[in-house]
């Protein structure tokens, strides 16, 4: 057994459902802040091995989009890349889930779909496994996209699948919602990246992990301005995870509720703790690993800007979609909405909300692949501990707070 996530949290390195560049970004964050000991193991279990020792032994970018690409042949896990709630209809009305719930088969969406892969990946490790088996190199192969999935709103509402049957135009091209959000989007923002990107940071172990990728300088300007700087006070939230009902009876150790350690590896060992007052009680979620509450405020941006209004307003609104297929197809020039607007992607590009989702999503990657894998070993735990103990380790380092600059 393990200790909980967020007492492993990310590797801060000493100097520092999306389309596939999406997938392929957050796999990448996610890779920057690995524990030293994790990428190895991940390279095993999807096995390939790099001979050249200039480089990392794998790059996780490459497998974030397997599931992607082979969720028509394998239909049964196309509902594992979403979720819906059967009351949401952004952008009148959010709800996450709702009285009635979500939509589809019970257990069948991104939540479950981490959860259980999560579950695979935690069973395969305490058996003590050293070498890949079909299981887990799945298992860990959708473990990649889901999480990047999480981090893609669209995938959080069913309305009109998503956006998919919602037609605008971008730039002057017809397309749809959820495709404007699962390409154009990056790769306006990619085009916009700042050309001081292009060269490396003094960041060894950034660059190394950067395969000369279109959206290298991307990455390099999320963790530079974001990551390390911005959102620096910020990154230790995105980890937290509210105690289960289980654990509600720990509260009464504090009147600040329940916490969960922190650690990060820089320079030096450190541990952070952060409190919560509120209980969790979704099946997906656990105090470790929480894709309902993490997905929650991201759904909720379906509602604040990503579903515009205008959409069901005339002249754009389009309440029957088979009235909408006929005059289409009777070439009756039905409006569409223009997105690269400076109301509409220019409050994305002003607010950084694509950068920030990808960091999250790297982030969160890191944190579980991290706790899945991290050798305690070198992390000063002599065994594996049981879950009991894991449990009183968090009560230990309640009150503990140490900081270390990172050496950059």
């Amino acid at each position: 057994m393990k200790l909980p996530l967020l007492s492993f949290a990310f590797f801060v390195p000493r100097v520092l459902g999306w389309g596939a560049a999406g997938h392929e970004i957050v796999a990448t964050i996610a890779q920057i802040h690995l524990h030293p000991t994790v990428l190895p193991v991940l390279c095993d279990i999807l096995n390939y091995t790099s001979p050249n020792p200039n480089e990392p032994p794998c790059h996780l970018a490459p497998v974030s989009t397997w599931a992607d690409r082979l969720k028509y042949r394998m239909r049964w896990s196309a509902p594992l890349h979403y979720i819906g709630a059967k009351d949401d209809y952004p952008s009148e009305t959010c709800v996450f889930p709702g009285e009635r719930g979500w939509a589809g088969s019970r257990d069948i969406n991104v939540l479950a779909g981490i959860r259980n892969v999560t579950s695979l990946l935690d069973a395969w490790v305490d058996d003590g496994q050293t070498t890949s088996d079909d299981t887990a190199e799945e298992a860990l192969k959708f473990l990649i996209h889901f999480i990047g999935d999480l981090h893609m709103p669209l995938h959080l509402t069913g309305r009109d699948r998503g956006g998919n049957s919602v037609k605008v135009r971008f730039d002057g091209r017809q397309t749809n919602l959820h495709s404007a959000w699962d390409g154009l989007l990056i790769a306006k923002t990619l085009r916009n990246v700042p050309r001081k990107y292009d060269r490396p940071l003094p960041i060894p172990s950034l660059e190394r992990n950067l395969r000369g990728a279109i959206y290298d300088g991307f990455v390099r300007q999320i963790i530079w301005e974001g990551i390390l700087h911005d959102w620096k006070d910020q990154v230790p939230e995105w980890l937290m995870c509210p105690p289960t009902q289980e654990e509600e009876s720990f509260k009464s150790i504090t009147n600040r509720g329940y916490s969960n350690p922190l650690f990060y590896y820089g320079s030096q060992l450190y541990a952070y703790l952060s409190s919560y007052l509120i209980t969790i009680s979704s099946p997906t979620d656990s105090s470790t690993v929480c894709p309902h509450f993490w997905a929650k405020p991201i759904h909720a941006m379906n509602c604040e800007f990503i579903w515009p209004k205008a959409l069901d307003e005339p002249p754009y609104s389009h309440s029957s979609e088979s009235r909408f297929d006929e005059a289409w197809k009777s070439h009756i020039k039905t409006p569409l909405l223009e997105l690269d607007t400076p109301q509409y992607s220019g409050y994305i590009a002003e607010n950084r909300i694509l950068e920030r989702l990808m960091a999250q999503a790297g982030i969160r990657l890191a944190g579980i692949l991290n706790w899945l894998f991290a050798d305690q070993a070198e992390l000063g735990i002599p065994r594996r501990l049981t879950r009991e103990e894991r449990g009183e380790v968090g009560r230990r380092v309640r009150d503990l707070f140490v900081t270390s600059p990172l050496d950059v």
